[in-house]
């Protein structure tokens, strides 16, 4: 599993959002222009919904970006669960920045507060079996830092970065070279530091990975029997992960087979954004 760095994770949030804010604002608000330049205001933001807050230092890095004096003041902590009309925080400074930032800060919020409520419902659903569930590269474009911490929040965890962690030999990659087997040997020889996982098909294909000797065998959609199969074969030789076409209604039956980690990409790409408002005083 991937461990996120925090150091990189705050270099990117501040690169993120600074294009964001460019995106949005660009040239200037010339809508907030309309409020008197020295009118500070005063902004909450609710929840209009049951959700796992995440976000909030996007939000922080928003304001502080647009203006340093604006003050952000949280009642709730990034992995907290919150109801349904609950204020998560008060924001204080010229209404002018609190204006131009609203929408921006909001975005983050609203997708990350997401991504983790989403994670941490399929997290409930296993939970008190040991598997663990896995995020994958399925993330928005931009945000997969981002999107991968929102999952920590939520309680589930990381699969490999990008492409460039860890080895993850598919299909493809195995018919170009030659072989289950062979795959892996030029994988350990390339690159012997580098986690290897190859995804195999069917048991054929299992038999051949076990022996081997990969990090990790993905069984991709395979059978709750097969699975079952597959967890008795490797006897704990190896990490197994389930993965393809798995449902909310089999996820209990796939944690119960006995494989170590469960992944799914729609705990990043197929997220609700959470409802949230922000409402300013003067």
């Amino acid at each position: 599993m991937y461990q996120l760095d925090r150091k990189k994770l705050h270099t990117d949030m501040r690169r993120s959002v600074a294009a964001a804010l460019m995106e949005d604002i660009g040239s200037g608000d010339v809508t907030a222009k309309l409020v008197p330049a020295d009118c500070i205001g005063k902004a909450a933001i609710t929840v209009k919904e049951q959700a796992v807050v995440c976000g909030a230092d996007w939000v922080d890095e928003v304001f502080n970006q647009i203006d340093p004096q604006v003050s952000v003041n949280w009642s709730v902590m990034d992995g907290d669960r919150v109801e349904d009309g609950q204020q998560i925080c008060q924001i204080i400074g010229n209404a002018r920045s609190l204006l131009a930032g609203e929408r921006t800060a909001l975005n983050y919020l609203q997708t990350l507060s997401g991504t983790a409520t989403r994670s941490w419902f399929y997290y409930k659903l296993i939970e008190g079996t040991s598997v663990k569930l896995l995020d994958t590269r399925k993330t928005l474009p931009g945000l997969r830092l981002a999107q991968k911490y929102a999952v920590g929040c939520g309680g589930c965890h990381s699969h490999r970065m990008g492409l460039y962690d860890a080895y993850l030999i598919k299909e493809n990659h195995i018919a170009a070279c030659g072989g289950i087997a062979m795959a892996i040997d030029e994988a350990r020889r390339l690159a012997p530091d580098k986690p290897i996982e190859i995804e195999v098909e069917n048991l054929e294909e299992f038999e051949q990975a076990l022996e081997a000797r990969p990090d990790i065998i993905m069984l991709d959609n395979f059978g709750i029997e097969d699975m079952r199969t597959a967890v008795r074969l490797a006897a704990g030789r190896v990490v197994l992960e389930a993965s393809g076409g798995i449902t909310e209604a089999a996820l209990i039956d796939i944690a119960r087979t006995g494989v170590d980690y469960i992944s799914l990409g729609t705990l990043t790409k197929d997220l609700k954004a959470i409802d949230l408002s922000m409402h300013l005083s003067m």
